[in-house]
């Protein structure tokens, strides 16, 4: 349970005091100061983990953007207009407007930035599309991982003079009494408490996947699904606004994933499913369209018998897994089942052999099956099988935010002087999970920090 708190201190004395304060040391977060440093804004970073990491460090990565230099290199045709198309596709249309078209247009121009000012080593992903992006636009560094872009964004930080406290738990806001941010107090991990004083605030802390209580208000299909997120996402800055009067907004929507092997604890990419791959249940039974998307997956899975199902595919596809770091770490752990055939896989699920064999029969047609999907191949032995459940990584809705992400409140007006972002803020999948986009949570956190600093600049130089 959460201690975050806001407290109306008329007396309040800082030890120490910048014009910008960031709470979060994630992708959004670091973002931000970059931002800020590069218009010359003292800014100091609050993290609460012994080094920055936040939910970012455990994603893939990678980050959709369009029309950026890498994608015009590669000849890749794409545009804002053509991204937010996508988002609003898969969102069924509800995912809000002004902030959809602020993070697609901000998004190429943050990609470029990064390369042109930080030397970020940008690759496209051209190997295959994730549902819903219509043209390749998933940017990635070399690494294709979460941690690397976390420690790319700190490194470029560290260069620019940023300042990042570590270990260093936000627990307070500190308000006047007409509700102006004034400071935070935060806590030591040995228990020690200190007060900092700022001009403008950007919350770009976390969402509130952690926390049994808002899951039991906002998310309760996904109460007692397997929480595979940061552990900082325990709800702050939903609390935090809602003391100060913000609206919230699309608080039921999150991004789940249907691949979270048991009982190795560790993710799975959605590439095998979108190559070909399909998930069974125990009793070898197929239950859901594997081409939606790994988020709405999440659901289908969780419903199945004993929350589980398998990931089943072949070599070809066991190949192309193996360009994935998440892929190679959940074979190292022993989650990665191989079987020389038919009988052998389904005495590893468990199912009668006749019903598995009439489940892999049916890929063989050329029309789409009962869940709307056709398969480009039947899958072919040696099988590939991975035992996984379904979870929830991190929450999409949040603080109501304007296009330039500062908060709002209940009545529509904006607090005064603060700002939020990523996890902390609404995302753009609308209300519910299947309006996930791949990659939207690391696009709400990268733009958005990115345009939360733009305005917290204009703030401050307003003053």
């Amino acid at each position: 349970m959460t201690t975050a708190t806001v407290v109306v201190d008329r007396a309040f004395e800082a030890s120490a005091a910048v014009p910008a304060l960031i709470v979060g040391g994630g992708a959004c977060g670091l973002t931000a100061s970059l931002q800020l440093a590069h218009s010359g804004i003292e800014t100091l970073v609050v993290e609460r983990d012994s080094a920055p990491m936040g939910s970012t460090s455990l994603s893939s990565g990678f980050i959709p953007a369009a029309g950026t230099r890498c994608q015009a290199a590669l000849g890749i045709a794409d545009s804002p207009s053509q991204l937010v198309a996508d988002i609003q596709a898969k969102a069924h249309g509800l995912a809000c407007p002004q902030l959809v078209d602020a993070y697609a247009h901000t998004i190429g121009e943050v990609i470029d930035w990064l390369q042109e000012t930080h030397g970020f080593e940008w690759e496209v992903l051209t190997d295959f599309l994730y549902p819903g992006h219509h043209v390749h636009r998933m940017h990635t560094l070399p690494q294709r991982q979460g941690a690397a872009l976390v420690q790319a964004l700190a490194s470029a930080a560290e260069r620019s003079g940023v300042t990042v406290y570590t270990s260093a738990h936000v627990q307070q806001l500190i308000v006047d009494e007409q509700g102006q941010i004034r400071g935070v107090r935060l806590t030591r991990p040995d228990g020690a408490t200190e007060s900092i004083g700022c001009e403008a605030l950007i919350l770009a802390c976390n969402g509130y996947g952690g926390s049994l209580e808002l899951r039991t208000r906002f998310i309760p299909e996904m109460l007692h699904a397997t929480f595979a997120g940061h552990t900082g996402n325990d709800g702050s800055a939903v609390l935090w606004g809602e003391a100060l009067g913000a609206n919230l907004a699309d608080m039921s929507a999150y991004q789940g994933h249907g691949s979270w092997a048991m009982p190795h604890g560790s993710l799975v990419t959605w590439a095998l499913m979108i190559q070909g791959g399909i998930q069974v249940n125990s009793r070898g039974e197929r239950f859901h369209d594997e081409s939606q998307g790994y988020s709405e997956a999440a659901v289908q899975v969780v419903a199945q018998p004993n929350q589980t199902s398998w990931c089943v595919y072949d070599d070809p596809i066991h190949t192309l897994g193996m360009t994935f770091p998440d892929y190679i770490d959940a074979q190292s752990l022993g989650a990665v089942k191989v079987c020389d055939d038919l009988s052998k896989l389904a005495t590893l699920i468990g199912c009668p052999e006749p019903t598995l064999a009439q489940t892999l029969a049916q890929m063989a047609g050329s029309e789409r099956d009962q869940f709307g999907r056709q398969f480009a191949r039947p899958l072919r032995a040696p099988f590939y099988a991975i035992k996984v459940t379904g979870a929830i990584f991190h929450t999409q809705g949040g603080l109501d935010v304007d296009p330039d992400c500062r908060v709002k409140r209940i009545d529509g007006s904006r607090l005064t002087n603060l700002w939020a972002a990523g996890g902390a803020a609404r995302g753009v999948s609308g209300p519910h999970v299947s309006g996930y986009l791949s990659g939207n949570g690391l696009l709400s956190a990268v733009a958005g920090g990115a345009i939360a600093a733009k305005s917290v600049t204009t703030y401050l130089k307003g003053l």
